[in-house]
């Protein structure tokens, strides 16, 4: 299938006596598919409350131990296109969905509209899907070595076209998750040219590519209003969520029509449930250590029956209850290296489950140090990343290899046409 690459910048330039929404910010131009845009997104309930796309972390047992507690929409982990249009075990691996998930958005990273069309494809024929996102977010090692995610904003108009093969291509909307740039105007006109593009909903985590610890840098939401105020489609809020008190403020500041939540979620699943967290979730609030230690049981539940990598599922268990594996650093070290299954995590949080109702506490006391748990912290993320990066490049090398992919159809595909005549240039 040939795909025509996006025409170079000076072909989508238009007469300079009719500059475009991209050249000139101030002028107001509703795209067509704004209307039908907004139809879809009360048809699946205006969410407010929605569970971030992450890479490893937003997966099924997850997403349902927090729709059961207060979250309204999720989106799946980050999915590599080509590797799931050609691997069938890497889709059945990393997309798994119930009746209950919904609505749902299935997230892919590409930076080649022809392996992101075909994997969208087979989201939309499944059924599982209520939108396909785009992710042009993502600002870590393993994007920047793929070309894809946050650093495709060095190529706007590779960005626009991903966009609009999906918008010209698929029944089911394409979704957009962006970054900032340093500079608000731009930040503005970025976010437009994906409107234009064709994207049904634009969520904007307030932060440059370059912010990757989202605790040292407060995201700004200045820029997430500014977008908002700029675009007709509906836009979320990312960044400084961190309890339902935030959420209010995230909402009235920006005028958002929803927010995400991604690493306060993953220490809190409760973080949305309304009836639980309204009365309390003020300040430098956190979920009592308690109740973070049954969610954890619940999560392992749910885990039970709807089985997923178990890098997964240790991943979550240290976020939920780290600081009581900090006083119980015998159980700590069971989950950090003895060889991992379903049962070993299930009898982890049991045991942990007794040993804290026999000491009559409800707060831990760690027999590692704030500075301990932080270096093991960052560590454990590396060692992820590395281990990632690594499960990528192995299955990219398996479809090098094979010459078609593992597993896949290899059949002939239509070519593949992207519809530039309304195209505008970013600058």
């Amino acid at each position: 299938m040939t795909v025509p690459v996006p025409p170079p910048a000076a072909a989508l330039t238009t007469p300079s006596h009719q500059p475009t929404t991209m050249d000139d910010p101030t002028t107001s131009q509703r795209p067509q598919h704004a209307d039908k845009a907004w139809e879809w997104f009360r048809s699946i309930g205006s969410p407010k409350f929605h569970v971030a796309p992450m890479v490893d972390q937003s997966e099924l047992p997850f997403r349902l131990l927090c729709r059961r507690h207060g979250a309204t929409c999720a989106y799946t982990p980050m999915l590599h296109a080509r590797i799931f249009s050609q691997d069938r075990k890497y889709r059945e691996e990393m997309l798994t969905t119930a009746l209950e998930d919904r609505p749902l958005l299935v997230q892919f990273c590409a930076n080649d509209p022809q392996h992101l069309l075909a994997a969208a494809r087979m989201v939309e024929a499944s059924g599982a899907a209520d939108a396909v996102d785009i992710n042009f977010g993502c600002p870590q090692r393993i994007a920047k070595r793929g070309a894809y995610g946050a650093f495709l904003m060095d190529d706007l108009p590779r960005v626009e076209a991903l966009v609009r093969v999906l918008a010209q291509n698929l029944r089911i909307p394409v979704t957009a998750k962006i970054r900032i740039f340093p500079d608000l105007a731009k930040t503005v006109a970025y976010a437009r040219m994906v409107e234009a593009a064709g994207a049904s909903l634009v969520a904007v985590h307030g932060r440059l590519r370059e912010q990757k610890d989202n605790t040292a840098t407060r995201a700004d939401w200045d820029a997430i209003r500014a977008v908002k105020a700029a675009l007709s489609v509906p836009v979320l809020a990312n960044g400084n969520i961190r309890h339902l008190a935030d959420v209010e403020a995230c909402l009235s500041y920006t005028g958002a029509d929803g927010v995400l939540s991604a690493e306060a979620l993953l220490a809190d699943p409760a973080l949305f449930d309304v009836p639980l967290r309204a009365s309390v979730a003020v300040g430098d609030y956190t979920a009592p250590p308690l109740e973070r230690l049954a969610l954890a049981a619940e999560y392992m539940a749910l885990v039970v029956a709807h089985p997923v990598p178990l890098r997964m599922v240790r991943g979550h268990v240290h976020k939920m209850v780290g600081d009581w594996l900090a006083e119980h650093t015998d159980l700590r070290h069971n989950i950090n290296r003895l060889p991992p299954t379903v049962q070993l995590f299930c009898q982890m949080v049991d045991e942990l489950r007794a040993r804290v109702a026999a000491s009559g506490r409800d707060y831990p006391l760690p027999q590692l140090s704030a500075a301990e748990l932080a270096t093991a912290d960052r560590e454990e993320a590396k060692r992820a990343a590395i281990e990632e990066q690594e499960r990528e490049a192995d299955a990219l090398d398996r479809l090098e290899r094979s010459g078609c992919g593992v597993a896949s159809d290899c059949a002939e595909e239509d070519e593949l046409v992207i519809d530039w005549s309304d195209g505008l240039v970013f600058t």
